[in-house]
């Protein structure tokens, strides 16, 4: 295994990141413009999507999720019936983890002539954020990934065998996703480090800390401004004794509107002996997670799970959110949350019950006998434990 991601992405060049920031934020606008001039245009709504998903999904700009919903109520109101219309508001659902919603649009748009690709990747999409039908899933995703070799069907490929603890061979796809990559976009190359990352830093039964570093560093090295990179980055780096660069990471992000910046800026201060200032970050933080959660519960239910099992400090609130996600997405790995914040919280009743449903749900799937749910014993739970 090739520690250094320079041999998987040093043979060509990609434009330069802050430079595509800025040429992403000129399409934007132009985008919207040309929606205003005409909100029937071929194209127009879809380009609009895809540049808000990408300014959420790298720079931190979570108010691309109002963006994208009047976007879709606009186009309900002057273009109902278009199957185009149905599957954008499906995204758009999708996009706030409202699935149920989602599949509903999805009809529509069948019932309206949306094309059987569309229908296919947003449901293939869905299919895999729920945890469902996952055998047949990874057959399609194998034969997408199979007949175009891009990068686009090598990724989601590479997540969901990562979702089935296929971690060696969810490495060897990311990285023959960026062997494959021939644009020079950064935004894709930079997607695909930062799962890498998330890969050995997080995924992984025993973490791999200088493979994930590795990869987050160049994530950030091609593109400056992307913000989850430098928060997962930082946590390492005070896992590490290093808060001082975890803070250097993060101030660049504080632009963005995702509250983790703040959460993991307040336990770098913190660390450092600095209580004043690390009390004013995680106020921040946690207002953050509140408007978050009121606005788009099911979006962040997780990312508020997590805050709040730590630095937020309710115990309660985490196990109410972990089950909530668990609900809307019953995944192994929402499932090993939702466990992890019960036994956590002291509530053993609540990760027994947990571990039931996740043994019901996922027992007989080889992933389930991988993950750490599979060696827990329900009376260690009733004493505190968590195997």
């Amino acid at each position: 295994m090739i520690d250094s991601p320079d041999a998987d992405i040093g043979c060509y060049s990609v434009t330069d990141g802050e430079i595509a920031v800025i040429n992403l934020g000129s399409a934007r606008r132009r985008s919207w413009g040309r929606l205003a001039r005409d909100p029937t245009a071929t194209g127009v709504a879809e380009s609009i999507v895809e540049q808000e998903h990408m300014a959420a999904q790298f720079l931190g700009d979570l108010g691309t999720i109002e963006r994208l919903e009047a976007l879709a109520m606009h186009l309900a109101r002057v273009d109902a019936m278009s199957p185009r219309t149905a599957l954008i508001q499906a995204r758009v659902a999708s996009t706030t983890h409202r699935f149920g919603e989602a599949r509903i649009y999805l009809a529509r748009a069948a019932e309206r002539g949306a094309s059987a690709e569309a229908l296919e990747r947003l449901t293939l999409s869905i299919d895999q954020a729920c945890g469902t039908q996952l055998d047949a899933l990874l057959v399609a995703r194998r034969s997408m990934a199979a007949q175009s070799g891009s990068l686009e069907d090598l990724v989601p490929l590479g997540a969901l065998l990562a979702d089935l603890r296929e971690f060696d061979e969810a490495d060897e796809t990311y990285r023959r996703a960026l062997h494959a990559y021939r644009d020079v976009s950064p935004f894709a190359v930079a997607w695909v480090c930062f799962q890498l990352g998330m890969l050995w830093g997080e995924l992984v039964d025993e973490p791999h800390e200088p493979r994930a570093t590795s990869w987050y560093r160049r994530a950030i090295a091609v593109l400056p401004s992307y913000v989850k990179a430098r928060v997962h980055l930082a946590e390492i780096r005070m896992g590490c004794g290093r808060p001082d660069e975890a803070e250097s990471l993060l101030i660049p992000a504080l632009a963005s509107s995702d509250p983790e910046v703040r959460w993991r800026l307040a336990d770098a201060m913190r660390i450092q002996g600095r209580l004043d200032e690390a009390g004013q970050q995680l106020a921040a933080a946690r207002s953050g997670f509140e408007l978050l959660l009121e606005q788009h519960l099911l979006a962040f239910a997780d990312h508020g799970a997590e805050f709040y099992a730590g630095s937020g400090n309710d115990a309660a609130r985490a196990l109410d959110l972990a089950r909530t996600n668990v609900a809307n997405r019953p995944t192994l790995r929402a499932y090993e949350q939702a466990y992890s914040v019960a036994v956590g919280a002291g509530e053993p009743e609540a990760a027994i019950e947990l571990l039931a449903s996740a043994t019901q749900r996922w027992g007989g799937a080889a992933a389930f006998r991988r993950s750490r749910l599979a060696t827990c014993r329900t009376h260690s739970i009733s004493e505190g434990g968590s195997t």
